[in-house]
């Protein structure tokens, strides 16, 4: 999918993600868009307590900060699929039809997929 096929407010957060994961030097970056469209943004947890990828640490923040549902989620990552727990925090906080866009670490979207 090319850059020029993503609508604005989705090219923000796949940005938005890549300059968490490249900011913090962290295999991934997230950022989830909230229905009042206020952006949570967050790199990946690794501590020795707690171990949370970008995505599912981008949802509790949304959730934390009292959001009710999500539009959209974007993930910068190297791996070559999403583990189902982040889809499932995604799902749980957005429904089964929430978008989730995946790029590679250059920032370009190698494809959509839903929470589902």
């Amino acid at each position: 999918m090319t850059d020029s096929a993503l609508a604005p407010e989705d090219k923000k957060i796949v940005t938005l993600a890549r300059s968490a994961r490249a900011r913090n030097q962290v295999p991934e970056g997230a950022a989830v868009r909230d229905e009042t469209g206020r952006t949570y943004v967050a790199g990946t947890v690794a501590l020795d307590s707690l171990n949370l990828s970008a995505l599912r640490t981008a949802v509790a923040m949304a959730v934390a900060s009292g959001a009710a549902s999500l539009e959209a989620a974007a993930v910068v990552t190297g791996a070559a699929s999403l583990p189902d727990e982040d889809l499932a925090a995604v799902r749980d906080l957005g429904g089964p039809k929430t978008p989730v866009l995946v790029a590679g670490p250059d920032g370009e979207v190698r494809e959509t997929v839903t929470a589902g």
